[in-house]
């Protein structure tokens, strides 16, 4: 299976910290914000990975990731010229997908809990049709909103409905047999101009093969698209990391632990980053095995 990152747009609602500086690569925490999603998609097996964000950031992404080498991964880069809905990923990706199966994550999203692996491994290896993870929400007419029946089947997916059926809102991560390139080039533009990610969906929906998989009590989903959330992720990154010892999408130690990288490549990057407690973690790590 591949992978995409989408990391473009324009982060107006993150001005002016965004005028300058594409919003994923802001800091959550004590890492870029692009390191979560990445991580995210390497905890499900994917190491092959396209980046795409806008024409004058691409760049900053190809100086930070590289060709991926020290991650264990491959990194790709495709341009965005101008954003048109998270649809347009597949449009974009079209080469870099080829025959293959492809997962998509939004570059503002962070995924934590103790079962989020599983959750990850289940979704990729559905052989066919496409899988939307959903998360409980406090006020879901913020967000696309999945009904499920008493089966646990998804029964439809209203874009920030007005009286929502359920508190069931579908986050930034999805997963699509190959057939996603061509159902998103079927997509016609929204009322608001976009190729909406809704419309793939459904069309999955319609003919009976979309799966979903449920965050229940235990799972962090976070977006980043104010300034507020941003604190807030940063703040629940710091306190988990400080409390229990541990670094939440630390992309050294995934690789380490899936064996993508070796101990030598594992010191040199602890090595590098040695004056930072990300890099005394990486050296901790070569003392715990």
């Amino acid at each position: 299976m591949k992978g995409i990152v989408l990391a473009g747009g324009s982060g107006t609602r993150l001005h002016p910290a965004t005028l300058a500086i594409n919003k994923q690569l802001l800091p959550i925490y004590d890492k870029p914000m692009i390191y979560y999603p990445i991580s995210t998609l390497m905890l499900a097996d994917i190491r092959d990975i396209l980046i795409i964000s806008s024409p004058e950031h691409i760049d900053n992404y190809r100086f930070l990731l590289g060709t991926g080498e020290q991650f264990g991964v491959t990194f790709s880069y495709t341009i965005q010229p101008k954003p048109q809905g998270l649809a347009q990923a597949f449009l974009l990706g079209r080469e870099f997908i080829g025959g293959d199966p492809v997962a998509l994550i939004l570059g503002d999203n962070l995924f934590f809990g103790a079962g989020l692996q599983d959750l990850l491994t289940r979704a990729r290896r559905r052989e066919s049709g496409a899988t939307v993870v959903a998360y409980h929400v406090d006020r879901p007419e913020q967000y696309g909103v999945i009904t499920i029946d008493e089966h646990g089947r998804p029964m439809r997916i209203v874009e920030k409905p007005a009286a929502p059926e359920s508190r069931w809102a579908v986050t930034g991560l999805y997963f699509y047999d190959n057939r996603v390139v061509d159902i998103a080039s079927r997509v016609k533009p929204s009322a608001r101009g976009e190729l909406e990610i809704t419309d793939v969906n459904n069309a999955y929906l319609e003919s009976g093969e979309l799966n979903v998989e449920l965050m229940s009590r235990g799972f962090a989903w976070l977006d980043t698209g104010t300034h507020d959330d941003l604190l807030d992720a940063a703040e629940f990154v710091r306190v988990i990391q400080r409390r229990q010892g541990v670094q939440i999408a630390c992309l050294e130690e995934i690789a380490y632990q899936k064996g993508y990288i070796d101990r030598e490549s594992l010191a040199a990057r602890g090595r590098a980053f040695a004056k930072t407690a990300y890099g005394q973690h990486l050296l901790s790590l070569l003392t715990q095995s």
